[in-house]
């Protein structure tokens, strides 16, 4: 049996197109701004998103270190969600490279409201606290099950942050997910930040690669922090050729990856000694709680069997799905799961 692998929408493979857009799409060097692919994929993104300048970056991890470096300075402040990406994974990338302090702020679903972000903001004239600059926001937000920010909550939430002064970054690294779910046009949600950025190597299928987008200005400094970062790339028209082939034909079918989690999930919530929150699976994640075994015991056993998850916290695993699997590799997960418990 071929292994069904759920561990994260990162794992997916390029399509035969991509291959061959990769092999075929002219090529120059991006450090000095004439590589057309990688130009082609900044134009798309722009027109998609309706930002002003968008960059190519490496990974998701690194754009959101931009959003951070270009909206805070050295010493200064960002509020965000207690279990946000750029809180948690990010290596304290936003402390130790931009000297940014961050203000974590529990939610229930990811969605701050305007009262919790003016709860969170310091007062700018009392100077024991760090000066309050930027706000982070994530849609979708993985730690809580993939839920998306409702459009208009984070309206409301970015005005908020604006009518404090403060700056806003979308973490979107599934922001087309978010889209896709709620039935509106991703610029729909690009227009409640300041900047953003979105991955090309989750439900997208791409190798590698995020785009990060915001004014000309603050793009043009973002170049700045991807050079310190040693992040330019010369050939990158090699991996953007994916990115192309990513906008053009692979987002309307991330529908398929939400109506395949939600079979999972609904399935999962059938099984004796499986909890699972269907009021969270709005995306391609499902997280579910498993009673009587511990998250990596039920992660170990899953391996035996050829089905590959990721345990999260003591009882809890998650499950991803993406491009790569089918709704026979749904039911084929369902049948795994239940002769584990039984």
């Amino acid at each position: 049996m071929a292994v069904i692998d759920l561990r994260s929408d990162t794992v997916t493979k390029p399509t035969p197109e991509m291959r061959h857009a990769m092999v075929n799409s002219p090529l120059g060097d991006d450090v000095f701004g004439d590589d057309p692919t990688v130009k082609k994929l900044e134009e798309m993104s722009i027109e998609r998103l309706g930002k002003e300048a968008a960059v190519f970056v490496s990974s998701g991890t690194m754009g959101n270190i931009l959003g951070v470096a270009v909206n805070a300075q050295h010493g200064q402040e960002l509020i965000a969600d207690a279990d946000s990406h750029v809180y948690i994974y990010e290596g304290a990338g936003s402390a130790a490279i931009s000297g940014v302090q961050v203000h974590p702020v529990a939610t229930t679903r990811g969605v701050m409201s305007p009262q919790q972000i003016r709860a969170a903001t310091n007062p700018r004239d009392d100077y024991h606290y760090a000066l309050s600059a930027a706000v982070s926001f994530e849609d979708t937000q993985n730690r809580h099950g993939g839920v998306v920010w409702p459009l208009e909550d984070l309206r409301a939430a970015y005005k908020a942050a604006h009518d404090l002064g403060l700056r806003v970054h979308l973490d979107g690294a599934r922001v087309f997910n978010a889209a896709v779910a709620q039935g509106i046009d991703v610029a729909e949600i690009a227009a409640c930040c300041d900047t953003l950025t979105f991955c090309l190597s989750k439900g997208l299928g791409c190798p590698a690669g995020s785009v990060f987008l915001g004014s000309k200005e603050t793009v043009d400094e973002a170049r700045r922090w991807r050079k310190r970062l040693g992040g330019g790339m010369r050939q990158a028209g090699v991996l953007a050729a994916a990115g192309v082939v990513a906008l053009e034909s692979m987002v309307d079918r991330l529908a398929d990856d939400h109506a395949n989690a939600r079979t999972l999930a609904e399935g999962l919530a059938e099984l004796p000694g499986i909890t699972c929150d269907l009021s969270r699976v709005e995306t391609n994640l499902v997280y579910f709680d498993v009673k009587g075994m511990t998250g990596l015991g039920f992660e170990d056993e899953c391996r035996k069997r050829d089905l590959l998850g990721g345990a999260t916290d003591e009882h809890t695993v998650r499950f991803v799905t993406h491009e790569g699997i089918t709704s026979q590799d749904v039911q084929s997960a369902l049948k795994i799961c239940s002769d584990i418990l039984n």
